[in-house]
């Protein structure tokens, strides 16, 4: 019989922590909250009324016979509010005593689960009183005012504290693009040979580009009036600015920063990201994913040194401890990091494969030196139009530093030249440009966005997001764009790029097609969701306030810390 009964949420989570513990350890899980909330009483201090979840009665049976026979009990749920709530929770079924141990860890590793054991605690009841309040507070808006919401608008199906203003951010974004009125100018580019170089072939890696600065051209008559004026015009270097820059390496992952670097780079959705981020937690492979610190232990920062030591040399190795600007962010947790560095490739699944290759890659890049660029800008100026001013700007790698990990080093070559060199000119293309509209919401720069102004925290970006599509007020846009046509304008030098048959200095006009207007993966409000949102700022203001919702989180973290 087993001395030690260790309780979690997870079946997965047990079984990794039950092959580190031994023998002297049962470990079962409450797979998940074990009570509901069913009413709130405002006339009696906002009191709260309990049931048991009916799925988890045998859970909540099979818990009691083994807690009967343990020698000692240790609530091991997650270690946010939510994990700490569910704790609570044991502790009131169960009929424990308050002084059961409570042990949290930021990984499923033996080292963390010994540590952890030597250092219980009991349940933070400031931590369980925050996460109450949360649900209370969601529970009386969200109940009510769905309520509310489906009675007065067709279609609506339910309100909510944080997914309301989350739904405002999306319907706002959708009017600016409505009122948005693209402006139309033209981009001036040239290319360029040194004379020296006497290039004969238009495909030479001699010829570079350079764009006209402060271009003001709006038609395609000013366009050729100003090539007609600089076809007879030399082109000399007139400055030539050399500098040395770096690139700065990353930061470590926090939650929100993980959901929109995963939707950027590997199309996740939040949903998605956090799904494959609780595997390879549960799986005891990555650190806590819920978590809005920017800290990495010192054990971590000793082992990450040494496989970059062993891996890419010394010279790339430059330790850096991170605090997080965020008052409210916790140090004593971690960031999410991989629990062994030199695992190159872990996961179940594709998913999971590709989200820690991504949060390992980012671990070892925020302990790797920054990489060092070469910049190199020219001036060149026409002899036709000297306050007419073409730039070139070139960069070049010259130490990659952490770039080496991300294995993308790409450069910008310029050939040599000399202040007062002649170039030959191939072409000048003018180009027909829009202005573009403002930028609809992805998952990740929505979760961007509800991060800056405070909305929700770590542990609710992704149901935010996902209820307001659940519910048919946010789609993701299918759109590839439409085609609209823009004009070209070129002026054909010696060797033209574009037309190698162009006559020299003979002006061609032409009609391009590009796509504009692309909304594929975009956020876009459905007609019932823009319905709602207005019903809402015009009923309900302060309900969908931004600041309003942010300083509801911010007393609920104080809450949490002790601090209120």
């Amino acid at each position: 019989m087993s001395k030690n009964l260790v309780i979690v949420e997870s079946p997965a989570k047990a079984k990794t922590i039950e092959k580190y513990l031994g023998a002297d350890f049962k470990v079962l899980a409450s797979v998940g909250h074990i009570r509901k909330d069913t009413k709130v009483d405002v006339h009696d201090n906002f009191a709260v009324t309990y049931e048991i979840d009916p799925d988890h009665k045998n859970i909540i049976s099979e818990l009691k016979k083994e807690a009967k026979k343990a020698e000692a009990i240790w609530l091991a749920t997650d270690e946010d509010r939510e994990g700490e709530s569910i704790s609570w929770h044991l502790l009131e079924v169960l009929k424990l005593p308050k002084s059961t141990h409570r042990i949290t860890f930021h990984e499923i590793t033996k080292t963390a689960l010994q540590s952890a054991i030597a250092n219980p605690r009991t349940v933070d009841m400031d931590m369980v009183s925050s996460q109450q309040a949360r649900q209370t507070l969601d529970m009386l808006v969200g109940y009510d005012l769905s309520d509310i919401v489906r009675k007065k608008v067709p279609g609506a199906k339910s309100a909510g504290r944080v997914q309301s203003p989350a739904l405002r951010l999306i319907v706002e974004k959708e009017r600016e693009i409505e009122k948005f009125s693209a402006k139309s100018t033209f981009k001036v580019t040239g290319k360029f040979s040194n004379q020296a170089a006497n290039v004969s072939d238009p495909s030479s890696s001699e010829i570079f580009d350079a764009n006209l600065e402060k271009s003001t051209l709006q038609t395609p008559d000013e366009a050729k009036n100003l090539f007609s004026q600089l076809a007879s015009s030399d082109f000399i270097v007139q400055n030539i600015e050399q500098t040395e820059g770096t690139k700065a390496n990353p930061v470590p992952f926090t939650t929100a920063a993980l959901q929109i670097e995963s939707n950027s780079r590997l199309g996740y959705s939040a949903k998605t990201t956090m799904s494959a981020a609780q595997g390879l937690y549960q799986a005891g492979l990555i650190t806590y994913h819920r978590t809005d610190s920017l800290n990495l232990s010192k054990d971590a920062i000793s082992a990450i040194s040494s496989y970059i030591k062993q891996t890419f040399g010394e010279n790339y190795l430059q330790t850096r401890h991170f605090h997080t600007k965020d008052a409210s962010a916790q140090e004593a947790h971690e960031a999410i990091r991989p629990t062994n560095i030199a695992q190159e490739v872990a996961g179940k699944n594709d998913y999971e494969k590709k989200l820690y290759q991504l949060i390992r890659t980012r671990t070892l890049a925020t302990q790797m030196k920054n990489a060092v660029v070469a910049k190199t800008s020219i001036d060149i100026m026409p002899t036709q139009n000297p306050d007419l001013k073409f730039n070139a700007k070139g960069e070049v790698v010259i130490f990659d530093g952490f770039l080496k990990v991300y294995g993308k080093n790409k450069d910008t070559l310029l050939p040599q030249l000399n202040i007062g060199d002649h170039l030959n000119t191939h072409d000048l293309i003018a180009k027909q440009t829009y202005s573009k509209p403002p930028a609809r919401y992805t998952e990740g720069s929505l979760v961007k966005k509800l991060e800056e102004l405070g909305i929700g925290r770590p542990s609710t970006y992704a149901s935010i997001i996902n209820a307001i599509q659940v519910r048919n007020y946010v789609v993701k846009g299918e759109s590839e764009g439409t085609e609209r046509e823009i004009q070209e304008i070129v002026l054909h030098g010696k060797v033209s790029v574009t037309d190698h048959d162009a006559a020299p200095n003979s002006i061609t006009e032409s009609t391009l097609k590009e796509k504009t207007g692309a909304n594929k993966g975009k956020l876009l409000p459905t007609p019932v969701g823009e319905l709602v949102s207005d019903f809402l700022c015009e009923n309900f203001e302060n309900i969908v306030d931004y600041d309003f919702t942010a300083g509801i989180e911010e007393q609920l973290d104080k809450i949490a810390e002790h601090k209120l």
